[in-house]
């Protein structure tokens, strides 16, 4: 059986990125799947990208990835362009928005917020009606066909709901916990690329780190406004702002 380790939401925060690492090494995962917002937020999302790109396997666009290399006056946003560079500005903008794959004879989707955009925003407790359509194609996706299992980050809620037979899962946030103050990612756990029904796991781990590290690490930076920032790595509170 494969183990794929999936991903979400580095926002820059490097201790919680090695740490989420580290434990996937103890593990032994044998392929890593990123779901996006590898920047913004947190103070190092050149060293995120850097080490993104040569650890994941497959890595898709977020949010951050999509509007960080646009045009703007904001000195927050300026101020993380500077700090990633034209290169790795190109590198996020060429990202795909979906990973599929079959695995224990399961279609799996995996995305940034929804099959449609990096911008929906589809939370754990909103109607029936928009988690089912998680599970829907678009010109996004790799294929047209409905998923069986569907899984995004954005959000940086972790959960799972079984709906009319199918999975939608949320990975949690790595870099950006917004319910407990410890990283959150997922392993599934299946025969990967079998058409064939098999057992299928998906479990999720929770990885403390050093969030006084990221604090300092965000003070000594220079980042304009870091203050939003402390607070939700030490609380868990969203606190405004694109996440």
């Amino acid at each position: 059986m494969a183990t794929i380790a999936v991903i979400s939401d580095i926002h820059g925060n490097i201790p919680a990125l090695r740490a989420v690492l580290n434990d996937m090494d103890r593990r032994g995962v044998d392929r890593i799947f990123c779901l996006g917002d590898l920047v913004g937020k947190g103070p190092d999302g050149d060293i995120a990208v850097d080490l993104i790109r040569s650890r994941c396997d497959r890595v898709i666009k977020g949010n951050w990835d999509d509007f960080i290399g646009n045009e703007t006056e904001d000195p927050v946003l300026q101020w993380h362009q500077n700090k990633l560079g034209a290169e790795r500005l190109r590198y996020l903008s060429s990202l795909a928005c979906t990973i599929e794959f079959k695995m224990s004879g399961k279609r799996i989707r995996l995305f940034h917020a929804s099959p449609r955009s990096v911008y929906e925003r589809i939370q754990p407790w909103d109607d029936k009606g928009k988690q089912l359509s998680m599970f829907e194609a678009s010109d996004l996706c790799e294929t047209r066909e409905e998923s069986d299992v569907a899984g995004y980050g954005d959000i940086h809620n972790a959960f799972i709901h079984h709906l009319d037979g199918k999975i939608l899962f949320n990975t949690g946030s790595v870099g950006n916990p917004l319910e407990l103050c410890e990283t959150s990612y997922c392993i599934m756990e299946g025969e990967l690329g079998s058409e064939d029904r098999a057992p299928l796991n998906i479990q999720f781990i929770r990885v403390p780190y050093d969030i006084e590290q990221a604090v300092q690490d965000a003070l000594q930076s220079g980042m304009p406004s870091p203050e939003g920032y402390i607070i939700e790595l030490r609380t868990g509170r969203y606190q405004g702002r694109k996440s």
